[in-house]
C-alpha cells in the first residue's frame, strides 16, 4: 500500500518535471526565434524612422498621427521586435528576413511557406492601399511596414541561408564574443555612442538626385542591393573585428539606413499622402 502511494507521488513529481521541461523548451524556442534576427538595433531602426518623418507629406503625417495615436514613426519602428514573445503574432516571425542563395534571384529561390520580408512588405503595402483595414488592424500593419522596410535594408536580412543571416558566424568585436549579424544589427552603430536623433542628424538627408533614384526603386530592388553588399559584409578576415572593419564598411550602414528612411517615407506618402 505504501509502495503504491510512493509510486503515485513519484509519478506526480515526474509529471511536474516533464511539464516544467516542456515550458522551458517553449521559452527557449521563443528565445531562439527572437534572437534569429532583429534588423537594425534600436538606434538604427529609430534613426530610420526619424529620417522618414522628415520626408513625409503634411497629409501623410496627419493620417499617420491619427492611425498611430500620436506615436512617432521613430518609436513605432522597433515595435515588431518588441512583440516577438507574443504568440498571437507567431504568423509574422519569419517576416523579418528572406533567404536568397548566392547565384539566385528572389524569384528563383525556394520560398518560405511562412512568408518572408519581401512578400510581407509587398502584401502590407497592397493591403494598406486597398483601405481594407482600419483602427487597430491598420495600426498593426503600419507598424509592421515601418519595421520591415528597415529590416530589408540590413544586408544580412537577405541571407544566404545556412548561417542564419550571420547569426552562426562567430566573431570577436573588440575582444568580446559576438556574431556577424549582431555586429551589423547594432554593434557598429552602438560603438558610435550616439542617440538615434544624433545618429539620424549625422546621416542627414540625401542629395536630390540620390533621393529621386532611391525612391524609384522597388521592394525587390532593395533586396538586390542588400545582396550586392554580401561580399563586403563577409570580409571579416580572422574574425577579430574592430576599428578596421568599421572603417571599411560603416558607410554601408549609414547608406542603408538613409535609404530605408527616405524609401519608407515615399511608400507612406503614396498610401496616405
Amino acid at each position: 500500500m505504501q509502495r503504491n502511494a510512493d509510486d503515485e507521488v513519484s509519478n506526480i513529481i515526474t509529471l511536474k518535471i516533464i511539464l516544467k521541461m516542456k515550458t522551458l523548451i517553449r521559452i527557449l524556442l521563443m528565445l531562439f526565434v527572437s534572437l534569429q534576427a532583429f534588423g537594425w538595433g534600436q538606434t538604427g531602426h529609430r534613426a530610420m524612422g526619424l529620417l522618414a518623418e522628415k520626408h513625409l507629406s503634411k497629409k501623410a503625417r496627419k493620417e499617420l498621427n491619427r492611425i498611430l495615436k500620436g506615436e512617432s514613426i521613430a518609436m513605432t519602428s522597433t515595435w515588431m521586435d518588441e512583440i516577438r514573445s507574443d504568440t498571437s503574432f507567431r504568423y509574422s516571425y519569419d517576416w523579418h528576413w528572406v533567404t536568397v542563395p548566392d547565384g539566385q534571384t528572389y524569384e528563383q529561390s525556394e520560398k518560405n511557406p511562412k512568408g518572408d520580408v519581401i512578400a510581407a512588405i509587398e502584401q502590407i503595402i497592397a493591403e494598406l492601399k486597398s483601405g481594407k483595414f482600419s483602427g487597430k488592424e491598420e495600426m498593426i500593419r503600419v507598424k509592421m511596414l515601418v519595421h520591415l522596410v528597415g529590416d530589408i535594408h540590413q544586408p544580412l536580412h537577405v541571407g544566404i541561408g545556412p548561417d542564419r543571416g550571420g547569426n552562426n558566424v562567430k566573431v570577436m568585436w573588440f575582444r568580446a564574443d559576438s556574431n556577424l549579424h549582431r555586429v551589423w544589427d547594432s554593434e557598429m552603430i552602438d560603438d558610435k555612442n550616439l542617440s538615434y536623433t544624433e545618429f539620424a542628424n549625422w546621416i542627414g538627408s540625401p542629395a536630390q538626385n540620390d533621393l529621386t533614384t532611391w525612391q524609384a526603386a522597388s521592394v525587390r530592388d532593395w533586396a538586390k542591393e542588400s545582396i550586392s553588399y554580401r561580399k563586403q559584409v563577409y570580409d571579416y578576415g580572422d574574425g577579430k573585428m574592430g576599428y578596421e572593419y568599421a572603417y571599411k564598411y560603416f558607410d554601408i550602414v549609414k547608406l542603408r539606413i538613409q535609404q530605408s528612411g527616405v524609401r519608407l517615407a515615399k511608400v507612406l506618402n503614396e498610401i496616405y499622402g
